[in-house]
């Protein structure tokens, strides 16, 4: 078959015929977390004022640095002072152009059921990636393969909490740099139905995961809805580059959104101060949200960014400080200021196993990104060693904590209030509620039971195997995919990805042999 036919007779039957194909079985996703929450919010507003100002002085007064001719000559005619290769950036433009981002978005998946919004209350839990090695399900640390890159999009697929397939959540070392792309977009789209990133390596890779899409969801529905998210990361301090830049333009043409996210070494490319690195990072990010209404005006966009610190003793980025926890309040409050949807990432560990230190350290950024109010909640199962690895045992109970986040996120549940009350009068004074009707009712759902936790007795433990929170995850993982089932994919829009995947290798040369990919 082929391409032209392919297309068509995937397209034939409209985006209903095509994703009205179900599982036999139904993966129940928990919908996109409502907020009940209160947001922390942690300045008064002058001191937002004062990061504002700060942050539009550094963009008027030092610039930031666009490293992309077409860039340049986009700003000269939006009005922006061009001096180079820097860009001078009046706070009236900005804030002009800042306000034309939705303030709210729905990212559309394959199954409609699936679809998510973010922004006002609204967030989604999000996987990570980008890992260049993997945990595997018998927790050892190796190169990651495209069958590796599957088992976690089906896990994503299985994890209720989690929204999103993501991309790339490890790298597939047996597969050449220069096609990897393809191959990751087939398997997002491929192995879940929910919705996923796209990858923004380039910007020809960008027009790749575009076409692609075109073909998952059709032209015109492609057109008028988003579907798929990209990451632009700046190079703190204060510059984009052409490769950024050019995938940011493919993404907002297309009317889809791009995170816009500087890559903050807090201490090593921002000063050794909180509210200075947050003041930087605003500067940097507005730039870029701005570069998306120049553009497409009306695009939608996210203000973005990824924290650590920087560790004054050895130089190594580090997860869940204090100040991580600081600047994620202050951000949050800095694009509600705007008026514009943000990311954040929770679960982030730098640990090396999945251990006391990788828990606490996740926990940290996970309460963190719920209560500075980020909507699109990034690296939310997996992380650790600074993301140099993803752990199998680590993102099902990641994805775990994701889901009692959920259920503390939305806030006490008043419907059986009442209800409840009469059980008070029925026991009285010195009784217990095991037996009592309503408890039996409710026992199932009244409160979150873990299932990857061990709450049993010492010596039920020890019965058991005297088994620790890993070995658990790895069997649960096991569990998960045997009980796997592909969400069901038209044959011929299956059959247009694959042609469009097999054009692009034949054009793409594979210029890197693959045992030198890493």
């Amino acid at each position: 078959m082929t391409e032209a036919t392919a297309r068509s007779r995937g397209r034939s039957g409209g985006r209903a015929a095509r994703v009205a194909i179900r599982s036999a079985r139904d993966i129940r996703m928990l919908p996109g977390l409502t907020r009940a929450l209160p947001v922390c919010e942690l300045m008064q507003g002058a001191q937002v004022e004062r990061i504002d100002a700060a942050s539009m002085a550094i963009l008027e007064d030092i610039g930031v640095q666009f490293r992309d001719p077409t860039a340049l000559r986009d700003w000269r005619l939006a009005g922006a002072d061009v001096r180079g290769d820097r860009v001078h950036l009046d706070r009236g433009l900005v804030r002009d152009l800042i306000a034309t981002i939705p303030p709210e978005i729905t990212l559309h998946a394959r199954d409609p059921d699936k679809s998510v919004a973010l922004g006002g209350a609204q967030s989604i839990f999000v996987p990570m990636t980008g890992a260049p090695y993997l945990r595997d399900l018998d927790d050892v640390r190796r190169n990651p393969t495209l069958a590796d890159l599957a088992m976690f999009h089906k896990l994503s697929h299985m994890a209720p909490a989690l929204h999103s397939s993501a991309h790339h959540i490890v790298e597939p070392m047996d597969h050449p740099i220069s096609h990897r792309h393809l191959r990751i977009t087939y398997s997002s789209m491929k192995h879940s139905d929910k919705t996923f990133m796209g990858m923004t390596t380039s910007p020809k890779n960008a027009e790749d995961v575009i076409a692609m899409c075109k073909v998952l969801f059709g032209a015109d529905f492609f057109d008028t809805h988003p579907v798929v998210t990209g990451n632009c990361n700046g190079n703190s301090p204060l510059v984009w580059d052409e490769t950024m830049l050019g995938a940011m333009r493919a993404f907002c043409r297309a009317n889809q959104p791009v995170l816009c996210s500087p890559f903050v070494l807090g201490g090593a490319n921002t000063p050794a101060n909180v509210p200075a690195s947050v003041a930087q990072l605003n500067a940097e990010a507005l730039s870029a949200l701005a570069y998306t209404q120049v553009i497409r005006r009306g695009c939608p966009a996210i203000y973005g960014h990824y924290l650590s610190t920087v560790s004054m003793k050895s130089g190594a980025p580090m997860a869940g400080t204090p100040e991580i926890s600081l600047m994620n309040h202050m951000i949050g409050q800095m694009a509600r200021f705007y008026n514009v949807p943000w990311r954040s990432s929770s679960n982030l560990g730098g640990a090396k196993t999945f251990d006391a230190q990788a828990g606490y350290e996740s926990a940290t950024t996970l309460m963190a990104t719920l209560h500075a109010g980020a909507h699109y909640i990034w690296h939310s199962a997996g992380w650790n060693e600074a993301g140099m690895h993803c752990s199998v045992a680590k993102f099902v109970v990641d994805a775990e904590q994701c889901a009692m986040a959920h259920r503390m996120a939305t806030g006490p549940d008043w419907s059986g209030f009442d209800a409840a009350l009469c059980a008070v009068r029925d026991i009285g004074p010195g009784g217990h509620y095991l037996g009592h009707p309503h408890t039996q009712d409710n026992f199932q759902t009244a409160f979150f039971m873990p299932a990857l936790f061990d709450n049993n007795a010492i010596e039920q433990w020890v019965a058991d195997g005297s088994r620790e929170i890993t070995a658990r995850a790895l069997d649960q993982a096991r569990a998960m995919l045997a009980d796997y089932e592909e969400p069901a994919l038209d044959q011929g829009v299956d059959e247009a990805l694959r042609d469009y995947i097999a054009r692009r290798e034949r054009e793409i040369p594979a210029a890197e042999a693959l045992n030198q990919d890493h």
